[in-house]
């Protein structure tokens, strides 16, 4: 398989997955100002910061932690290639340039999701008169492709690299709306254990699409659960252990590694990083500090992602035997 096609293929549904999580991102910021007594900049913040683009903000906005500019910023700023219009752009070009690999109606639903952001963006389209409903478009897009894509295209190596890189995606993006909850708290600890702080938390699991799922479980809502659900679970599809896994299954269909072996340093990586939550606890989470294991965690997913390109798309150009492709044109390998 062409190291270029196995990237596109990967990014497209990292970019599909981003996008989605953009507006997940951004939907529980508004549900928790929903139950906050007031709306400040302390409440707008957290969501730049944690994305790690607060520099590339202020360059545009300044210090202006305002609704509408973080708002706009994370949403349909062209400029900010992590945008949700940045990021359904991006789906696209990949996709565009694998057509022959993806199937037709992945194609179409890449589109369409494409157009309904660009006309919010470069329209009369008032994004603040309705968010809520915005937000649900957008992640109810990234469902449908999701979903085409599994009942569409052959399950073989290509759709391993697109599977690999949603779950690592999605990962990441759970263990950051997990840490809005950690920063919107921070301007005023005294929410704690009040309504107002059971509140935020069934509104984060709702960003997650986790609240009913989480109820089924273990009914009321209590902090160290709703953690120790969104971070550890096995079964439910949005929990970091259950995307670390699925994307370890992946990586290992495409390598054809032995379980308990790795054959590259982004199976090693993976594979620390799966056991490290198998056999961790909520104990020790909310001992070490919820914020300090996501951060750590956020770390460790960046690594993957750098080895996972060192070793598959970064390989260096030599042809398998009897191969007669185009000069230039990388086929996958595996460094080990």
């Amino acid at each position: 398989m062409l190291s270029r096609v196995a990237e596109n293929i990967y990014w497209l549904n990292r970019y599909i997955e981003r996008a989605e999580n953009v507006g997940r991102f951004i939907d529980v910021n508004l549900h928790l100002m929903l139950d906050l007594p007031s709306e400040t900049s302390q409440q707008w913040e957290p969501l730049v910061k944690t994305t790690g683009d607060r520099a590339t903000f202020e360059e545009n906005f300044g210090e202006e932690y305002t609704r509408e500019n973080v708002m706009q910023f994370l949403t349909l700023d062209p400029d900010y290639p992590s945008s949700i219009l940045g990021c359904v752009h991006r789906a696209r070009e990949n996709a565009r340039s694998v057509r022959e690999v993806i199937s037709s109606e992945m194609w179409e639903q890449v589109n369409r999701f494409y157009l309904m952001v660009q006309n919010a963006a470069f329209s009369d389209f008032d994004l603040m008169s309705d968010p809520h409903e915005f937000f649900t478009d957008v992640k109810m897009s990234g469902h449908l492709f999701e979903g085409i894509m599994d009942s569409t295209m052959a399950h073989g190596e290509a759709w391993h690299f697109g599977r690999l890189g949603r779950f690592l995606e999605r990962a990441d993006k759970t263990s950051r709306i997990l840490d809005v909850k950690y920063f919107i708290i921070l301007p005023d600890v005294s929410y704690v254990g009040t309504p107002y702080d059971n509140l935020q938390w069934a509104a984060l699991l709702r960003s997650a699409s986790a609240l009913e799922m989480y109820r089924k479980s273990n009914g009321r809502i209590d902090p160290s659960k709703v953690v120790e659900f969104l971070l550890l679970d096995t079964e439910f599809p949005r929990a970091i252990r259950y995307c670390v896994s699925r994307a370890e299954e992946s990586l290992r269909v495409i390598t054809g590694s032995a379980p308990g072996t790795y054959a590259n340093r982004a199976e090693r990586l993976l594979g620390r990083l799966r056991a490290e939550l198998e056999f961790t606890s909520t104990e020790e989470i909310v001992s070490t500090g919820i914020h300090e294991i996501l951060d750590a965690l956020q770390g460790s997913l960046n690594d993957i992602g750098e080895a996972i390109h060192g070793v598959f798309f970064a390989a260096r150009s030599v042809p398998s035997e009897g191969y007669h492709g185009e000069p230039g044109q990388r086929q996958v390998q595996v460094q080990t």
